[in-house]
């Protein structure tokens, strides 16, 4: 082992120290949201003694002690702030994270691992939004993510109609004419299967686009990349090789904002969970409600609820204060059996 590569080691080493400070503070806003008060001089001193137990040499103990006493100053500071949290699903740097920043840039992303979780914690006040992808325009709707709001009582406050751009990763000075396997969740994958064949790459299925390239920076894989968003890149220190890898040019997703609390602003925008009976034409007839009103429909989609049952998602163009909107629902709720209104709100697109 010589000077370059201690170096370039200790670089790996501080980048890893950075994430994990992150997480650690992350989880310190988290908790925020469940204390009744900041200061907590018991649980400073035991997180300050379990430290000192547990460093070992080189490092002193009062050094450490220092460092964390600077560490507990600023969660409390942190605390104080009371920051907006918004929940995504998956590692940091996956399109959900990224759909939040366009959306507002002031919010502070939390990762989970399911969008279950992202839901469960924003009823549960543990994050005050959540941003759920419901749509791809090449994969559909997200079925997974849809059966969970048909029993939310959580409102749709936003959206955000996010372009989706592949980029091939790598750790920094992979030569890329050396690289052969290529890791991302299957759905990336597909999408940019033509550039893999080209390329010559073996596409190997990871959990997700993120976590891959979360996967890649922390074991310096040989040979190998990720496919994964341009942010990945910023925050897991990876070389972009190639930008724009998605085999079609328009490969959007949209993502809905979800609070506890219902917009206060007028939106442009609405959408709406309903249910008809098993008869022929019921469809039909809520969907005519629309035509004669003038409304236009932006998505209509059925979702198995039950069994032998549908909901039915639809969003169209308006607002819930809208004269001609008021009276539609009116008569689409005397035709259906269970109407819910998600929310109204405006949809946003990166600039």
């Amino acid at each position: 082992m010589n000077l370059e590569q201690i170096r370039k080691d200790i670089d790996q080493i501080d980048s890893m120290i950075l994430k994990i400070l992150t997480r650690r503070m992350e989880l310190v806003l988290v908790a925020g949201k469940l204390k009744s008060r900041i200061e907590d001089r018991e649980r400073e001193r035991e997180v300050l003694e379990t430290i000192k137990e547990k460093s070992t040499r080189p490092i002193d103990a009062g050094f450490i002690e220092k460092i964390y006493a600077e560490i507990i100053k600023e969660s409390k500071n942190l605390q104080g702030k009371n920051y907006k949290l918004v929940a995504f699903q998956g590692k940091h740097g996956a399109f959900g994270e990224v759909a939040s920043r366009v959306w507002n840039s002031e919010l502070i992303p939390v990762p989970c691992p399911e969008f279950r979780q992202v839901l469960e914690g924003v009823e549960s006040k543990l994050y005050d939004y959540g941003i759920v992808p419901v749509e791809n325009s090449l994969g559909g709707s997200v079925e997974q993510v849809n059966r969970l709001l048909i029993n939310t009582e959580l409102s749709v406050v936003g959206a955000v109609e996010l372009p989706i751009h592949l980029c091939l990763l790598a750790p920094p000075g992979t030569d890329y004419r050396e690289i052969r396997k290529v890791y991302s969740h299957p759905q990336a994958l597909a999408q940019s299967r033509n550039f893999l064949l080209r390329n010559k790459l073996e596409p190997v299925e990871y959990s997700d686009t993120a976590g891959a390239a979360k996967m890649l920076a922390e074991e310096r894989l040989k040979r190998s990349a990720a496919i994964a968003s341009k942010l990945c890149a910023q925050l897991y220190n990876l070389e972009i090789i190639k930008e724009n890898i998605e085999d079609l040019d328009r490969n959007l997703t949209r993502f809905l904002l979800l609070s506890r609390e219902k917009s206060g602003e007028q939106g442009k925008k609405c959408s709406i969970i309903f249910s008809t009976e098993h008869k022929a034409g019921t469809l039909f007839r809520v969907l005519e409600v629309f035509a004669e009103a003038g409304i236009n429909l932006t998505r209509i989609e059925s979702i198995p609820n039950e069994p032998g049952n549908y909901a039915f998602f639809l969003d169209f163009v308006g607002s819930d204060r809208d004269l001609k909107v008021v009276q539609a629902l009116e008569k689409i709720a005397e035709r259906t059996t269970d109407l819910k209104m998600l929310g109204c709100y405006t949809e946003r697109k990166p600039e």
